[in-house]
Parts: structure tokens; C-alpha cells; sequence
């Protein structure tokens, strides 16, 4: 009797340890809770889109929600300083854009530091800037365009979301590597920035492909050259830059994610795989494509290295041309 006992205690103890071992197996975790993506912009801008298509398949992919959180204004500064002041712990995540790096160079005080407030986690997408002309105009090649400015010159500008946006420092850039005499026009918005040139207010305005493709398929711009190293799916027949002869003017409008500095790395090591695995989904790359973006899902080790090149070369344009945001 005592050895049945002991045996059916055995068992009791046996199948409690299995179920707690299994329990314990089971329990997630990261994330246990809903994971905020602060985009330092408002709604329906580049930044905003790729966040909501990231987030929806964080979200679909590891059965928690990722949400976005848009925090506008200067710049992007509120925003990213906003993300600094989180805890590090996963549950906040920024979707940062090359404001990121140049805003420290551009304003007299930003809310961060961008080589330690932060953990990069990766390059999500890249994507670069168009060039499109009121069609008018008649030029249609790049060439075509640099002897018309230089015929004339002062009679040229170009529109941009902004002093220091990307818009601007490409246009800066091209200046800059020319030698033309082109006056910006900063706008609020990239959308203000192309209804000047379609209506014909300004020569020609500079914006990434998201919000001009679609300008461009109907006529109301005419897209001479794309800053990239390739051309995009969404533009085939547009040429780059650097097929235009002009391969030193080069935009990589890149978006990533980051999260606060001193976040752990198998949340890091998480979080970079789970949005580099979503970036090759076959759904995901083709609606990327479509929008003009180019799905990366870089390591954290080459998002870094990334940065310290942007700083570099930002620092170069932004001091020549004096720029400084308003």
C-alpha cells in the first residue's frame, strides 16, 4: 500500500513539474503588450504610410498590436525627442527618416543626441527623390534643363517641403555640384510644394516618389531624373542621375526604425529579424514597389554605419550652403 502510494505520489509530482515546465515554455516574453511607433510626422506622409504598412504586419506576424503614434513638429524634432525620453524596453519604437541625422546640423538645439539616444534596430526601406518640371516647361532631359537655367539665370527655381527637408538638400546638392543659379521655394508640405508646380508658380519642384508618381502618370508633372542608384519600379522610364551623367548626385531617403538606447539586445535582435522577414514578403516588396520604396531590412550593424556616412556627407552640403532651419 505505502509502494502504491508512492508511486501515485511519483505521478501527481511527475505530471505537475510537466505542466508547469510546459507553462513555463509557453509564456511569451516580448512583446506581452501592444508596442507604440512614434512617427515624428503627421498622418499620410511618407513616413506615416510605410509606418502603418510595418506596423500591420508586426502586428499580423507576432500576434501583439503595433500602433502608430504621429507626433509632428519641428521637423520631426518633437517627435524623435519624444521617443529619447521612453523607456528602453521594447515597447517604443521610432520610425525615423534622414531628418534623424540632419536636424542636429540644421537647428541650434535638438532634443536628442543621434549617435546616443538611440539603438538603430534597421533600415526598413529605401527611397529617394524625384525631380519633376511644371511641363511647360522644355526641357526634358536633365541636359536640357541645366542649359535653360544656365541661359537665364535667377529666372529658375524649385519647391520643397521645407528649409532642410530632403527636397532641400537635393536641391542644394545639385546647385552646389552644377554651379546653377536656382532659388529655393520652401512650402509646408510636399503637397504644397507640387500644386505650385503643377499650377505653374515654380519651375519645378523636388519631393519623394510617393505623392509624384501619381502626378506624374497624369500629366501634371513631367519626372526628368530620379537620385538613385537604380531606377524605380514605380518610374521605369525615368532615368537616374547618374544616367544622366550626373552619378555625385545622389539622394538615399531611407526610413528606419530605432529604439531608445540601452534597449536589450534579443529585443533588438527581435524586432530586426521580425521587419526584415515582413519586408520580403512578396505582398509587402510589391506594394512597396509601387509607392517607390525599396524594402532593405538592413542589420543594425549596417543601419549604423549608415548614419555615420549621412552625417558626413549632410555636414558638407548643409555648412556650404549655409542652411538653417527656421
Amino acid at each position: 500500500m505505502d509502494l502504491l502510494r508512492r508511486q501515485c505520489l511519483r505521478m501527481v509530482v511527475g505530471a505537475a513539474a510537466l505542466s508547469a515546465s510546459r507553462c513555463v515554455a509557453a509564456a511569451p516574453s516580448y512583446p506581452v503588450r501592444p508596442v507604440r511607433m512614434i512617427v515624428p510626422f503627421g498622418a499620410g506622409g511618407n513616413a506615416d504610410v510605410l509606418g502603418r504598412i510595418l506596423g500591420e504586419k508586426l502586428s499580423e506576424r507576432i500576434g501583439q498590436q503595433f500602433y502608430i503614434e504621429n507626433i509632428s513638429g519641428a521637423g520631426g524634432n518633437i517627435g524623435i525627442g519624444r521617443a529619447a525620453l521612453a523607456a528602453a524596453d521594447g515597447y517604443t519604437m521610432l520610425v525615423a527618416v534622414p531628418s534623424y541625422v540632419t536636424n542636429p546640423l540644421l537647428y541650434d538645439n535638438v532634443p536628442y543626441d543621434a549617435h546616443k539616444s538611440f539603438d538603430p534596430v534597421t533600415l526598413a526601406v529605401s527611397t529617394t527623390i524625384v525631380l519633376a518640371l511644371y511641363p511647360a516647361l522644355p526641357a526634358r532631359t536633365i541636359g536640357e534643363l541645366i542649359s535653360l537655367i544656365r541661359a537665364d539665370p535667377g529666372k529658375y527655381n524649385y519647391a520643397t517641403a521645407g528649409v532642410g527637408s530632403p527636397g532641400h538638400l537635393l536641391g542644394e546638392m545639385l546647385r552646389q555640384s552644377l554651379d546653377l543659379d536656382l532659388v529655393h521655394i520652401p512650402y509646408n508640405s510636399a503637397a504644397l510644394a507640387m500644386a505650385s508646380t503643377i499650377g505653374g508658380h515654380t519651375s519645378m519642384c523636388l519631393a519623394a516618389p510617393a505623392p509624384i508618381v501619381p502626378e506624374v502618370r497624369d500629366g501634371n508633372l513631367r519626372a526628368l531624373a530620379v537620385a538613385y542608384r537604380t531606377r524605380l519600379q514605380a518610374l521605369p522610364d525615368v532615368p537616374t542621375m547618374a544616367e544622366a551623367g550626373h552619378p555625385e548626385i545622389e539622394f538615399d531617403n531611407w526610413f528606419g526604425v530605432f529604439v531608445p538606447a540601452g534597449t536589450p539586445g534579443e529585443i533588438i535582435a527581435f524586432l530586426n529579424h521580425a521587419i526584415a522577414e515582413s519586408m520580403r514578403k512578396p505582398d509587402v516588396k510589391g506594394q512597396l514597389e509601387q509607392l517607390g520604396f525599396a524594402p532593405v531590412g538592413s542589420t543594425p550593424e549596417e543601419f549604423t554605419a549608415q548614419i555615420g556616412t549621412e552625417l558626413e556627407k549632410w555636414a558638407r552640403v548643409i555648412r556650404a550652403a549655409r542652411i538653417r532651419a527656421q
